[in-house]
């Protein structure tokens, strides 16, 4: 849940609710941003400060508000009776469910992102859906799995994006069966490295070996 608004936060939303209704034929560019702030009313100051970098702002805050969607759908959810695997295939389709109504904008903003100035921009938007939707669905890891748990939900998280973008079945039907395979070999994955993990407890500490060689009893 986000604090109060201040005035930017406002012009913010205005301004970004205004360009959703051109940039799915315009585009992202700041021409439309211009456009969406002329017919919010703001001026050319606030849409200076609502989003200083222009459109690499704007896409980062149209993120962000599909991520809030997201965790606001997530939190009111009974997550108690999923198990882990469902919490997140429920997570990443309600942040897909959370731009449904601007697909094309979506779309368009993911091109942005894929291009070299704006690359950084576009990972951050990546990582910060993850983050979310995981703390989202109450993970609480602090260790080395809390960056493996994000680096294969990203995957999960824009292949999926990717295939809806292109999926034209009634309802994303189609897409949300990729969805459920994409989780099913993550989790293979995880099972794999659960294995592997287990295994190598079991061997002899390599330093240990090493020692051994280097400084052979007598």
């Amino acid at each position: 849940m986000r604090g109060a608004a201040t005035a930017t936060d406002k012009w913010r939303e205005r301004i970004l609710a205004e360009a959703l209704a051109h940039v799915a034929f315009d585009g992202w560019h700041d021409k439309t941003l211009k456009a969406a702030a002329d017919k919010a009313g703001a001026s050319d100051a606030e849409l200076k400060a609502a989003f200083p970098r222009g459109v690499a702002d704007a896409l980062l805050f149209f993120s962000s508000e599909a991520d809030r969607q997201a965790v606001e759908a997530i939190e009111a959810a009974d997550l108690k009776p999923m198990k882990v695997r469902e919490r997140v295939t429920f997570a990443v389709r309600q942040r897909v469910e959370a731009v449904m109504k601007h697909k094309e904008a979506a779309r368009r903003g993911a091109a942005v992102f894929a291009l070299p100035q704006h690359a950084l921009d576009g990972t951050t938007a990546v990582y910060r859906t993850v983050d979310a939707l995981w703390r989202a669905v109450g993970d609480t890891s602090a260790d080395f799995n809390f960056y493996t748990k994000r680096l294969l939900l990203s995957g999960v998280y824009t292949t999926t994006m990717l295939y809806w973008f292109a999926d034209n079945s009634e309802d994303a039907a189609d897409t949300w069966k990729f969805l459920d395979r994409r989780i099913a070999d993550v989790m293979q994955i995880e099972k794999v490295k659960a294995q592997v993990t287990k295994f190598a407890e079991g061997l002899p500490n390599p330093l240990t070996i090493l020692g051994t060689l280097r400084y052979p009893k007598r």
